[in-house]
């Protein structure tokens, strides 16, 4: 799923025009985003749940020359879906 394609679903649901339904899908993206940064997650009721996860430091490995590397602790967004996108897929 990309923000054109929900650019198109909008567009096509409402009767817009594609400038606006870009700028909603864009809106939209960008509220979520700003809820997974306050709140930690995002929910999404019968579709599943976002989930904002911090990463421990780390040691990992150059794949392409086997030299160690050390990986910085982060941030990482986990996704799990409802039962109903369960049984639906």
């Amino acid at each position: 799923m990309s923000k054109a394609f929900i650019a198109q679903v909008l567009q096509d649901s409402l009767g817009c025009t594609g400038v606006a339904a870009n700028r909603a899908a864009g809106e939209l993206i960008a509220a979520i985003v700003k809820d997974m940064k306050k709140q930690g997650g995002f929910t999404l009721p019968s579709f599943g749940t976002f989930t904002v996860r911090k990463t421990k430091a780390r040691k990992g490995m150059n794949p392409r020359t086997g030299e160690p590397v050390k990986i910085k602790a982060g941030k990482t967004v986990r996704f799990k879906a409802s039962p109903n996108l369960r049984k639906s897929v």
